[in-house]
């Protein structure tokens, strides 16, 4: 049998071996043959039943490495455990455990390996279009006979999109901070008046131009905890969607309010709307809605998602009931949820 091939058994059958004969030389002495004999069948009773027990031990753990080397040949298997009690069962039990978790994150580096793998198609593809356009552009700056109006405009082109792939790389780098956990948001007391005051300077004069009047309708005791400048960074970019989707002499409008729960922003502007088809994806990176501006690259509505949700906070996006315009309702929990 297998099992007797395993040193650990080999010992012990000798030292049941040399207990037998012990004991039924004590019996001996002590009762005589009679004594002997009771003593050498209780020894070998006990023995075989010992042996039938680690028999089946063995057995079973003999099972349990099989499935073992199975799981690690990647086949789907689950341990035995016959749902009894005991050191086999628990030990089962841990190794199922052990499994699945080592499972989940196979499953998980896969699932990274393949995102990170769409992540940088989509990068090359957002760097690769302007880069196209640039280098064309500069093929007729060489023109010799090119008009000097022309020479501006041409050079005002190259100029957006430079501008354009700086803050593609800035927002990924910025995104990537937070997807990796390498930076630390602060935990202040914010005033959210204040905080819109800081996103509205960064965007104050491009709404000027486009005549858009920005009223924010915020009481100054309102307040949240989080990080400024990266709350700044979400709502700038959010003001920023509103701006490029509201006609000139347009209004966009912010409004907050705090109750024992939660601390709610609103934006709205009256713009376009946001299309049903848009609705669903335009928090998704490098995703571009059909009335997006033709300079944009997807990104800022994802960035602001990504930070509003590490500052315990959740975003929707929808269209106003009269149908003039959309909105932003942000809410900011004070306790996990």
């Amino acid at each position: 049998m297998n099992y007797l091939r395993n040193p650990e058994i080999k010992i012990e059958i000798m030292l049941h071996l040399v207990i037998t004969t012990l004991c039924t030389l004590g019996m001996f002495l002590l009762c005589g043959i009679y004594g002997a004999v009771g003593a050498i069948a209780i020894c070998f009773f006990y023995c075989f039943i010992n042996i039938i027990l680690n028999c089946i031990r063995y057995h079973r753990t003999e099972i349990m490495s099989r499935q073992i080397d199975q799981i690690l040949h990647g086949e789907e298997v689950a341990l035995i455990q016959d749902c009894k009690e005991g050191d086999l069962a628990i030990l089962a039990t841990q190794i199922n455990k052990m499994v699945r978790r080592l499972k989940e994150q196979s499953d998980q580096l896969v699932s990274d390996k393949t995102f990170m793998a769409d992540y940088m198609a989509d990068i090359s593809h957002q760097i690769k279009t302007p880069l196209t356009s640039i280098r064309l552009i500069l093929s007729f700056l060489q023109e010799e006979n090119l008009e000097m109006e022309r020479r501006l405009k041409l050079t005002q082109e190259v100029s957006q999109l430079v501008r354009r792939i700086e803050w593609l790389v800035y927002a990924l780098l910025r995104m990537s901070k937070l997807d990796t956990g390498t930076i630390t948001l602060k935990k202040e007391q914010i005033n959210v008046a204040a905080l819109w005051n800081q996103a509205y300077e960064t965007l104050a004069i491009p709404l000027e131009l486009r005549r858009i009047d920005f009223q924010s309708q915020i009481e100054e005791t309102v307040s949240m905890i989080g990080d400024l400048s990266w709350m700044a960074e979400a709502m700038g970019n959010i003001l920023k969607n509103c701006m490029e989707h509201t006609p000139m002499g347009g209004t966009i409008t912010v409004t907050a309010s705090e109750n024992l729960l939660y601390t709610l922003i609103r934006i709205e502007d009256t713009g376009t709307g946001i299309t049903e088809e848009d609705l669903p994806h335009i928090f998704e990176r490098f995703y571009r809605g059909k009335n997006s501006d033709a300079q944009s690259v997807g990104i800022g509505l994802a960035l602001s998602h990504r930070i509003i949700s590490e500052h315990n906070g959740t975003i929707q996006a929808g269209n106003k009931k009269n149908g003039t315009g959309a909105y932003f309702e942000m809410r900011f929990y004070k306790a996990v949820v």
